[in-house]
């Protein structure tokens, strides 16, 4: 197989299962820390409830970003043939560029907001590339 079909499926195989662990950790967030009296599926009320939150609603949130970007990176790292650490940093850069749309459709609290955008994505493609790229001798 070329190599560059081989890197585009590696990424979009990588992005969806980085989504799958995003939002099954989503799910199990709210399903472990229900928002009293919030339907998570209801994003108007979800919206307005959201600046109010205490720290610990924010937990799942994060534990979602940051590992859904990890796991991506681990797996395209793993499945590419060349390029790993730029398709590592790409899909760094895809859920960089998600994380802010959904900080700016459901603004929380800013230091969520922060810590999210600074440690969630980048940080955790370098790690990935760390973790399962090239070891150096």
């Amino acid at each position: 197989m070329n190599s560059i079909v081989r890197n585009i499926l590696a990424l979009i195989l990588a992005l969806l299962c980085g989504n799958v662990v995003n939002m099954g950790l989503l799910q199990v967030g709210y399903a472990v820390l229900p928002v009293p009296g919030i339907d998570p599926n209801d994003m108007e009320a979800f919206k307005a409830v959201m600046p109010t939150l205490e720290a610990k609603y924010f937990l799942f949130p994060f534990l979602a970003h940051a590992l859904g970007t990890l796991t991506s990176v681990l797996i395209v790292v793993k499945l590419a043939v060349s390029r790993k650490q730029r398709l590592a940093y790409i899909v760094g850069t895809l859920f960089l560029a998600a994380g802010i749309a959904v900080n700016i459709m459901l603004p929380g609290a800013l230091w969520f907001t922060i810590l999210d955008i600074t440690m969630a994505y980048i940080p955790m493609a370098w790690l990935g590339y760390r973790i399962a790229g090239p070891k150096s001798a």
